[in-house]
């Protein structure tokens, strides 16, 4: 019994390690999706009976993943508000003309914001101000990506939240009886690695990152955002705002009963009014889209767009009072509420060969028509009359709502751009101090761990809803990487795999028995190589997974400090350097600056080695055995 015993472990034993090397071989090819791969092994753990169904969900409710989700809500909140937007070209600017000066700035701004945001979210938020810059500077954007990405990845290090690889680490302490990490607690070696990241980035800036201009292949310039299509359009110089007094003939007419259009060929794109909003108790302007249905006012501003002959004639009609725009006022045409977008026609549109006036469009989508873009001309006056023909754009505005629901359900029009993201953008738009102190917040609670860390950045992505600086539930759910949840609650099981047949004890083992003669410093060493080596084919998360059951085995056989080896593990994982595939944040830059695959070897290469020596020596200072 005891044989027949031994040899089904021995055959899950096999089975797991098989699973296991399946798993990473998928990972390094790439040709499938991360997140299938770890879905399918942990299929594949249920199947051959090494994993029960409930051992193989528990990743799904561990408070890692939970917290990871929240933090991609917090980052969006951030980023929609243009906290760090701000922020970044705030200090850019400090460097006035000096390309060391700006280069030096721009890793520090990237490294303190990816120590409160994912590394993945950073780079995307950084990388369109870095080009900007750097083409406005006359220097190849190629010349800043790269360190860019690697900084990014180091500043990984700064925080506990910084990267899923520290939450991991931490939560495994926890799990075996150990204290867990401390928000700050990585900081430290944090700070040595970007402090010799950046100085070796500084050095080889002019001799091994390339600098060719022709490399860069960003479609920045070509974004059609709100403003743009306002500019193209030309409405600052069409839209004018006229004041209903008391009194005025005007009032209680509906815009269908006026017949702008027809009678003064106008078109009312806004009407302003004193409301309450929201959680915002103070009174505040309330912008309504102007439709047939919308009934004039007293006190009401309206927002015109037409020939000033004519809007001057529509005044003095009903005693309106012409009134001066401010600057940059027709850019308030997109509010939280309100926004522009250009769509254009399909081939077998129905719109085509109709007018504007037979379309009923406005019935149809609740959006108004306000231009025709022809070839480059742009037709705003008499449109009524202009038959829309294949390849017109035409310029809608009403609810972003709206827009929306245009982008997805017709078959007549494409929407240009991106109205999502605008929408969102929009509706976050003033809020940048309150996303800060929501940040802020959230830090001070798990600093001080006034709730468990989890709670904390729940608590600060529901109040990044609440308060605006994201639009809705379904703008947070669009923002969270769910490839990333779900690859490391898929993933977590594979640890309780390894433990349940003994693998755990023979890898360990067997980094001992290479190394165990050197000591705990050399299985240290050991662990940390093996680490830094399949971090460059596999993501950091599941690079984590795997090492640190593994390195904490290790450390308790070796009557080491978990600690040590669970922070060397974090620490080897965040070391993507050397392959474009090693960390979404290589892949971004690689087409952003026209990398090839030579340029991350020959770069990153060096950098793991000098890191490699440095962590080597500050891990067992900061940690001792």
């Amino acid at each position: 019994m005891i044989n027949v015993r031994k040899e089904f472990l021995e055959v899950q034993l096999t089975l797991t390690f098989l699973i296991l090397g399946a798993t990473i071989f998928a990972f390094v090819t790439n040709k499938v999706r991360a997140d299938l791969v770890a879905i399918v092994s942990l299929l594949a753990f249920v199947i051959t009976d090494i994993l029960t169904p409930t051992e193989a969900l528990a990743g799904f409710s561990n408070s890692v993943v939970l917290m990871i989700a929240g933090l991609f809500v917090v980052g969006a909140g951030i980023l929609r508000t243009g906290l760090a937007g701000m922020a970044g070209r705030l200090l850019l600017k400090w460097s006035g003309d000096s390309e060391l000066k700006l280069f030096v700035l721009l890793l520090i701004i990237v490294g303190t914001v990816g120590a409160f945001m994912s590394n993945t979210g950073t780079v995307a938020l950084m990388m369109p101000i870095v080009v900007s810059i750097a083409i406005s500077m006359k220097e190849s954007p190629s010349k800043f990506l790269l360190p860019l990405s690697y900084v990014a990845s180091l500043s990984g290090l700064m925080t506990l939240i910084a990267s899923p690889t520290n939450l991991i680490v931490s939560q495994l302490l926890v799990d075996r009886g150990y204290n867990k990490l401390g928000f700050f607690e990585v900081t430290p070696i944090g700070i040595v690695g970007m402090i010799v990241g950046i100085i070796y980035l500084v050095l080889v800036r002019n001799i091994l990152l390339p600098n060719k201009k022709n490399r860069t292949q960003t479609k920045a310039d070509y974004k059609l955002s709100p403003k743009k299509i306002i500019k193209q359009y030309d409405l600052n110089n069409r839209l004018f705002k006229v004041f209903v007094p008391e009194g005025s003939p005007i009032i209680d007419a509906t815009l269908a009963e006026l017949k702008l259009p027809a009678k003064y060929m106008l078109c009312m794109m806004k009407i302003h009014r004193r409301s309450q909003e929201g959680i915002n108790f103070l009174p505040m302007t309330y912008q309504e889209m102007a439709g047939p249905t919308s009934m004039i006012h007293a006190n009401d501003e309206l927002y015109v767009q037409g020939e000033e002959e004519n809007i001057r004639r529509f005044a003095a009609d009903y005693s309106l009072e012409m009134q001066e725009l401010v600057e940059g006022e027709a850019d308030e045409l997109v509010s939280k509420h309100l926004g522009i977008a250009e769509v254009l026609l399909t081939p077998n549109s129905s719109f085509i060969n109709e007018t504007v006036s037979t379309l009923g469009f406005r019935e149809k989508y609740n959006l108004n028509i306000i231009g025709i873009n022809r070839r480059g001309g742009y037709k705003l006056q008499d449109m009524v009359k202009h038959k829309l023909k294949f390849g017109d754009a035409i310029l809608v505005q009403g609810s972003w709502d709206e827009i929306l629901l245009l982008a997805r359900e017709t078959q007549d029009v494409v929407v240009v751009g991106q109205p999502k993201e605008h929408a969102s953008v929009a509706a976050a738009t003033g809020k940048a101090g309150i996303a800060g102190v929501i940040m802020l917040l959230m830090i001070v609670l798990m600093a001080f761990e006034i709730f468990p860390a989890v709670i904390s950045v729940m608590i600060g992505a529901v109040l990044m809803i609440l308060t605006g600086c994201l639009r809705n539930m379904e703008d947070a759910y669009s923002n969270m990487n769910f490839e990333s949840i779900v690859l490391v609650a898929a993933m977590l099981p594979m640890a309780t795999a390894l433990e349940k047949t003994g693998g755990m004890v023979i890898l360990s083992d067997g980094i001992i028995n290479a190394l165990g003669d050197y000591g705990s410093y050399g299985v240290l060493v050991g662990v940390y190589i093996l680490t830094v080596i399949f971090g460059q084919f596999i993501s950091n998360t599941a690079t984590a997974v795997l090492f640190a059951p593994i390195a904490m085995n290790a450390a308790i056989a070796m009557e080491a400090s978990p600690t040590t080896f669970m922070i060397a593990v974090a620490v080897a994982a965040s070391m993507a350097f050397v392959t474009p595939i090693a960390s979404p944040t290589n892949a971004l830059v690689m087409t952003a600056g026209g990398y090839k695959f030579m340029d991350f070897v020959k770069i990153g290469i060096p950098l793991q080695i000098i890191m490699f020596i440095v962590m080597m020596l500050a891990i067992p200072f900061f940690f001792p055995f």
